[in-house]
């Protein structure tokens, strides 16, 4: 990105809004970054998301473990967020009222909703990043990377 600064700049900025500014709780940030990287297939988004979920936001090993292998979660609160943010990947910012009402109904508000557009938004520049010059995962990251082939 240190060759597009526009592109640069938009991320950071959008990136360091979303962390301090979203409302979600830490692990809630993380989940929804790893799955939309997942969602958009970025090996090395979901490496480093899933090493920052296990380390440094806490989040749930079995929300992690579902989320990076596309199963079902256990905490009914990480999965509609998960659920919604998936859905928002898959049709493009067009879910159902039904997918809105129950990322609602599980206590998230229509600002947080909000800002899943925004994690979007700065993931996937970080994700088509990633996928045009196919960057290689950190070693840091190296054991979380998931097997080739997998989405």
């Amino acid at each position: 990105m240190a060759h597009a600064p526009g592109a640069l700049s938009t991320y950071l900025h959008g990136y360091d809004w979303f962390r301090k500014e979203s409302g979600f709780t830490p692990a809630e940030q993380e989940v929804v970054l790893l799955v939309i990287s997942r969602e958009n297939g970025c090996h090395y988004c979901v490496a480093a998301h899933s090493m920052i979920a296990e380390k440094v936001s806490k989040v749930p090993p079995q929300a992690l473990q579902a989320i990076r292998e596309g199963t079902p979660m256990d905490d009914p609160k990480l999965h509609a967020l998960t659920a919604f943010v998936k859905d928002m990947v898959q049709t493009r910012g067009n879910p159902s009222q039904a997918s809105l009402q129950t990322f609602t109904d599980a206590g998230y508000s229509e600002q947080q909703a909000l800002q899943v557009v925004l994690a979007i938004a700065v993931k996937t520049i970080s994700n088509y990043t990633n996928h045009l010059f196919d960057t290689p995962v950190d070693a840091a990251f190296a054991s979380y990377a998931l097997p080739i082939g997998t989405k």
